[in-house]
């Protein structure tokens, strides 16, 4: 029985270890920016890993032609794109930490 115990204590301290070595991983790369754009570069977004947007990009003259909902859709559009490529860069830089396995509680 002494055995289990100390395993499973052990498991707990690498489980432990793990999920602060996750935590500094997010911490540091949280403010690196990816950005996507749409309807051929006419609109841009830049967000941070950490999935904050933080830049918007409209060229005024696809504005004056296509109008403000137009703009806005393509705004959308770049923004949710920006915000899967953050999540993709996330996932590998704490792939490097768990080795690739999704751990429930702890991503």
């Amino acid at each position: 029985m002494s055995n289990f115990s100390g395993g499973m204590n052990e498991l707990m301290r690498q489980a432990s270890r793990m999920q602060r070595k996750i935590e500094q991983i997010k911490k540091e790369c949280g403010d690196r920016e990816v950005s996507a754009s749409a309807v051929g570069d006419k609109v841009k977004a830049t967000v941070t890993l950490s999935r904050k947007v933080s830049r918007i990009e409209i060229d005024p003259e696809f504005l004056k032609l296509e109008g403000l909902e137009l703009a806005l859709d393509s705004a959308c559009a770049a923004i949710n794109t920006a915000l899967e490529e953050a999540d993709k860069k996330m996932e590998a830089e704490l792939a490097k930490v768990t080795g690739g396995a999704k751990i429930p509680g702890m991503l």
